[in-house]
């Protein structure tokens, strides 16, 4: 699949500097720069997928911990404490 992209002359001098700065091409540097997004676009995919099942398997059995719980637990955590996780129940 050939690609062609127009790109504004003030991104051309960015790109040209930077891959300069990194001994490389500018096109070798363009080329990781979409990589690297598009890897980025899939893992906040995969991300939100995998929320969206898991609130479906919760709304389906009705369990969860409560939000407030969740955040005491991690800001205790963050504090370097080692507080008992929250235990799952069934929410109203």
């Amino acid at each position: 699949m050939a690609v062609s992209l127009r790109v504004p002359d003030d991104v051309k001098k960015r790109v040209a500097r930077l891959a300069d700065a990194q001994d490389t091409t500018a096109h070798a540097f363009m080329l990781e720069a979409i990589r690297d997004k598009v890897d980025a676009e899939e893992a906040r995919a995969a991300f939100l997928a995998e929320a969206q099942r898991r609130l479906a398997r919760m709304k389906k059995s009705g369990k969860g911990i409560p939000a407030a719980e969740v955040f005491a637990y991690l800001d205790a955590r963050g504090k370097g404490r080692n507080p008992a996780r929250p235990k799952v129940r069934r929410m109203p």
